[in-house]
């Protein structure tokens, strides 16, 4: 399971997902994209942790709490269509 993180402040980095989400287990991707015109970060990201039962836990956590003065969206991610 990929974890959506949604209403993301634009100052942050992969390196600020990481010490966030690593307090609930290893980490196996972090995907935070961009704008293809501008190089500006796009305010959500994609965290996936290699146990699901840890992703359950982030997302009771961290749904929205406020985090870089932000309120975080964190669902289960949806497939692409």
């Amino acid at each position: 399971m990929t974890l959506y993180i949604g209403n993301l402040s634009y100052d942050a980095t992969e390196e600020n997902l990481r010490e966030v989400f690593e307090k609930y287990g290893e980490i196996r991707r972090i995907v935070l994209p961009v704008d293809r015109e501008t190089g500006k970060r796009r305010g959500f990201a994609f965290v996936e942790l290699v146990d699901e039962s840890q992703e359950t836990a982030a997302i009771d956590d961290l749904d929205g709490a406020t985090w870089l003065g932000r309120v975080l969206k964190v669902n289960k991610a949806k497939p692409k269509q």
